[in-house]
């Protein structure tokens, strides 16, 4: 589910650098959250790929 979710804000945050549209920087504030949730889940030790 969370590489799923990582994924899509992946290709959103690609789109959003070749077309210069990034809606105030939108996708990259879910880009950075979305790393914050691996990193956590890293931290404490839970499986981040699952």
């Amino acid at each position: 589910m969370l590489v799923t979710i990582a994924a899509i804000l992946l290709v959103l945050w690609f789109l959003g650098l070749v077309t210069g549209a990034t809606i105030n920087g939108f996708i990259h504030i879910l880009l950075v959250i979305a790393i914050v949730m691996v990193l956590i889940r890293l931290i404490q030790g839970r499986n981040p790929i699952a």
